[in-house]
């Protein structure tokens, strides 16, 4: 029955998708273009509705074989309106950051996905109190938002969305969660259907109506799949979000050094560098993809490492993150102390000369 919902799910966003689009042009949900836009023409931004509605299809063919998780279709019910609403009118930050507010409170209060507390990887525990549930919903908001500031370009946030989402299939497969696994798959096959219009040259966009169900959705699932009471097990999910949580978490670095409001948008993302370094769109899209991947491979090693393994690898991914944002400039140009450290390395010669 899964294959059958996966298959349905995956041909209705390639039917839906087109229709969404003669339904954007009708409604207003277009995307102009401005300054800090790569694209150069008037685009539908609706194809986040095509996303959500084959992914809700593919659901309800599963209803009657699991017991569905329902507050997680009424907060992306949520998500959904909200991002209608900002694709048609561009609401204010603070009226879509109450939407996702709202969202995550439903899945986190009705849902009761809130994480109590963690072991620490040396003996020792975190408990969270009452602070357990917002700060289960500042991850669910956080990784909505990263989602939606790497949709910056064609194929994008839809194609390191599917990325995560099968990374986080396979890892609960692997750990015995056939409910998030099957969540996960009708997702990622949901949002490949609507690649297939979306990805370089596109011919619609998802909008905040995609990016934020991607993000709000994935921000669930890894909370549901890596919900153990280990340091270990909440890493994970970061790891396999490591595109859009470093890129999002350079944003704000960025903003705090330049003294520009959090809010302020810019043309200075991963995605914006790499152009501004010499890639095509194309290229810059496959890139960050492999990026993903590469993220997402570390996820799978870093679940199988020892304490000390695992350690090294957090260590050792951190060092490359810096060292990528060092040579792009996603920071600022003249922002490089740690390849400045490294160049100040002198090697030591076996004699001297």
């Amino acid at each position: 029955m899964l294959y059958f919902s996966l298959i349905i799910s995956f041909i209705a966003a390639i039917l839906l998708t087109p229709i969404v689009k003669r339904l954007a042009f009708k409604i207003g949900a277009t995307d102009k273009p401005n300054t800090r836009k790569v694209h150069q023409k008037i685009m539908p931004r609706l194809g986040g509705l095509a996303i959500f509605l084959s992914f809700l299809i593919g659901i309800l063919i599963l209803q009657p074989h699991y017991e569905l998780h329902w507050e997680i279709i009424l907060g992306s019910l949520i998500i959904i309106v909200t991002g209608i609403v900002d694709d048609i009118k561009e609401i204010s930050p603070k009226l879509k950051l109450s939407g996702q507010i709202l969202a995550a409170f439903i899945v986190v209060v009705l849902g009761d996905l809130n994480v109590e507390f963690i072991n620490l990887p040396f003996g020792g525990q975190i408990n969270f109190g009452f602070f357990s549930i917002p700060l289960t919903m500042i991850w669910i908001i956080g990784i909505t938002n990263a989602i939606n500031l790497i949709d910056g370009l064609d194929g994008l946030a839809g194609g390191v969305s599917t990325i995560a989402l099968l990374t986080i299939a396979g890892m609960a497969a692997v750990m015995g969660n056939p409910y998030v696994t099957m969540i996960a798959l009708i997702a990622a096959v949901s949002t490949l259907g609507f690649l297939i219009f979306n990805f370089y040259p596109a011919k619609i966009f998802m909008g905040d109506t995609g990016a934020l169900f991607l993000g709000y959705l994935i921000g669930v699932l890894s909370l549901l799949g890596f919900k153990g009471v280990t340091f270990i097990s909440l890493i994970i999910p970061i790891i396999i979000l490591g595109v859009p949580i470093s890129d999002t978490f350079f944003a704000i670095i960025r903003r705090l050094v330049n003294k520009q409001p959090l809010s302020a948008p810019d043309k200075s993302h991963l995605h914006h560098c790499l152009l501004k370094s010499g890639f095509s769109h194309r290229q810059t899209v496959i890139l960050i993809y492999l990026m993903a991947a590469i993220f997402g491979l570390a996820a799978f090693i870093f679940s199988q490492a020892t304490v000390w393994g695992s350690l090294i690898m957090i260590l050792t991914l951190v060092v490359i993150i810096e060292i990528i944002v060092e040579k792009i400039g996603l920071i600022r140009d003249d922002y490089q102390p740690l390849i400045k450290f490294l160049k100040g390395i002198k090697p030591v010669n076996a004699k001297n000369r």
